[in-house]
């Protein structure tokens, strides 16, 4: 079975699986990587959001009350954006969840996990995603890194994590790559870097990290709009980037 990844800038993902669509941090107006805007998203299932700073909480709201879809984030978030006029129908199990607790979206298993950040409501988290098939995704959110991560990679089996690289106000490249190391991941999409000034360039910096410290994970390089099959026999030179 094949699922489709498409980075949308920054840590703003399209996961399509099983006719299902999933928006992580949808952060497309005031995007300057996006190639989208948020009125181009027009069909979604559930909306994910790591923690509600305007880069990452981005159109929540909006792509829910224009599409229906439902919003899954940390229970004080949610209650936030209920606040602010979201349906209480909308959010997924009526409040959201906490971290450590999971819950069935269609075939995926969404799993809230810890992240090291700031937040403004609740705590920011990172979500790890199992798909129909097993496949399993990992999307850190905005994230220094920490020691539990080591227990990640003894919980889960990852299949590709979503870390963010750019430093300042998440990891670095080299902290990245230890994180690869613990998460004992796959394939590793780097995120949050480029989109402003103030964070790395691009990803040439995470990639000798990798190299320097013998991480065996696959480094996959996209450009915003691409998209990535994930497949767990793809484990080769061609990312599958499209």
């Amino acid at each position: 079975m094949a699922h489709a990844l498409t980075w949308n800038g920054h840590s703003n993902f399209t996961v399509k699986t099983d006719g299902m669509t999933i928006l992580i941090d949808p952060f497309f107006d005031g995007n300057p990587k996006s190639v989208l805007a948020a009125k181009d998203i027009t069909q979604v299932d559930y909306v994910l959001v790591t923690h509600d700073h305007g880069d990452h909480v981005g159109q929540a709201m909006e792509i829910c009350l224009a599409t229906g879809a439902k919003l899954l984030a940390i229970v004080e978030t949610c209650s936030k954006l209920v606040g602010q006029g979201l349906p209480k129908e909308q959010v997924v199990n009526g409040i959201g969840i906490n971290i450590g607790g999971s819950i069935s979206l269609g075939t995926v298993r969404a799993t809230m996990v810890q992240a090291v950040h700031s937040s403004e409501s609740g705590w920011p988290v990172g979500y790890v995603l199992t798909l129909g098939d097993g496949y399993t995704l990992y999307h850190s959110g905005d994230t220094a890194i920490f020691a539990t991560m080591e227990l990640y990679g003894k919980l889960f089996s990852i299949d590709m994590a979503l870390l963010p690289v750019g430093g300042v106000f998440t990891m670095d490249a080299r902290q990245a790559a230890v994180a690869c190391k613990l998460l004992k991941c796959r394939q590793v999409l780097p995120m949050h870097w480029g989109t402003f000034p103030v964070l790395e360039r691009n990803t040439r910096a995470f990639g000798l990290a990798l190299e320097d410290l013998g991480v065996d994970t696959m480094l996959v390089n996209c450009e915003p709009g691409q998209t990535v099959k994930l497949e767990r026999n793809l484990f080769n030179e061609d990312c599958g980037c499209e």
